[in-house]
Parts: C-alpha cells; sequence; structure tokens
C-alpha cells in the first residue's frame, strides 16, 4: 500500500477501496492513513488466550467475537481502526455489503504495546468513545499483569484495574469474566530467555 500512499488527505471511500486490496493493514483517521506494524509474541498470545477464554463463554449465547481481522468504524470521529479484539452482542451492523467493517461493538480491547500505547489510551480511544454502542473498553498490558477496564457510565467513562494473576475481570457488557492467570498463560514466564535449541 506504501508505493500508492502519494496524497496527503484521503476520504474514507479511498482509504477503503485501498484497504481491501493491499497486503498489509493501515488504520484511518480524518483523512489520514496510517500503516499498522507487527504484533510481538507476548501480543500475539494475550490476544489469542483472550479471544479463546470469550469464545468458550459466549458459546450458544447472540454475541460474536473477533480478532485482529474485523475493521471498526468510529463514524462520529471518521476513522477506521483494527482493535486486537471486538466483540457486539445482539445483531451486528456492518457498513456495508462486504461485511468487513463493524459499526456497533459492544466490548473492544487493545493489548498495549511500547509503539501503540500512547496512542491507544488517547487518540484511539477518544475516537471509540464516539462510538454509540461500545460499553467497554480494555487495555492489557504486556508484561505484567494488569487489564485496566473503562466502562460507559452515561457521559462518563469510569476506569477500575485489575492487577496479579489472582485477579479477574467482569466484563458485565457481555457477561463474562476474564481470569488473568487465563490471560497471561505461557506470557509471562522465561520462555524469552531460554538458550536458543542448538542444530543437530
Amino acid at each position: 500500500m506504501s508505493a500508492v500512499l502519494t496524497k496527503t488527505h484521503y476520504t474514507a471511500e479511498e482509504y477503503l477501496s485501498l484497504e481491501r486490496s493491499a497486503s498489509s493493514k493501515s488504520e484511518f483517521h480524518d483523512g489520514q492513513i496510517f500503516a499498522m506494524t507487527g504484533a510481538s509474541r507476548k501480543h500475539s498470545l494475550i490476544t489469542v488466550n483472550i479471544a479463546g477464554e470469550l469464545r468458550s463463554q459466549l458459546k450458544k449465547r447472540p454475541c460474536e467475537a473477533y480478532m485482529n481481522d474485523m475493521r471498526v468504524k468510529a463514524v462520529e470521529a471518521r476513522s477506521y481502526h483494527y482493535p486486537d479484539i471486538a466483540v457486539v452482542c445482539g445483531t451486528p451492523q456492518f457498513e456495508d455489503a462486504q461485511v468487513d467493517t463493524l459499526l456497533n461493538p459492544t466490548l473492544l480491547i487493545e493489548v498495549l504495546s511500547p509503539s501503540t500505547e500512547a496512542y491507544d489510551r488517547g487518540g484511539k480511544f477518544a475516537n471509540y468513545r464516539k462510538i454509540a454502542a461500545l460499553q467497554e473498553y480494555l487495555l492489557v498490558t504486556q508484561d505484567q499483569p494488569s487489564i485496566e477496564r473503562y466502562v460507559r457510565q452515561g457521559e462518563v467513562w469510569i476506569l477500575t484495574e485489575a492487577m496479579g494473576l489472582e485477579a479477574s475481570v467482569s466484563l458485565e457488557s457481555i457477561d463474562c469474566v476474564l481470569s488473568l492467570r487465563e490471560v497471561y498463560d505461557k506470557v509471562l514466564d522465561d520462555a524469552d530467555n531460554s538458550p536458543p535449541i542448538s542444530a543437530l
């Protein structure tokens, strides 16, 4: 996609046309297109762990969970994003017949990375808050067992934090519970420091 980005300002329609034919993902905000970077091992493990927990708890319920590739549109913010996990309860609404851009997420989850943490906490969360259907937003730390949970109460977002492997997070908007021990399974160990396997 980078070879195509010769303009300084794009319409949403131009972004979607480029994005749907691109080999890598980019996000969009107010006319600007931003390329996304790859995820670390810890980031990927945490995302898979959370998705697995939610899939198990949402079985036979009118909710759908998406991981990584479901684009979410914040209409009022004129932005498109790829949350690490998005959950919608009730009938999902999509922008068009492509069914690849969700309009009404109930819960959004971002796993924090050094390169994106400031944006996830700041500009991206500001865009997400403009999605009327959104009820909860989670920020998950990679290097220690810590999850920040923001809950919409009218016009106010209330923050609570769960810390430690014995803690859990109750997701009231989708009636699920995340155990931090499960979220950080295989993440907070010595795997990163293990010596390489010698070739025979």
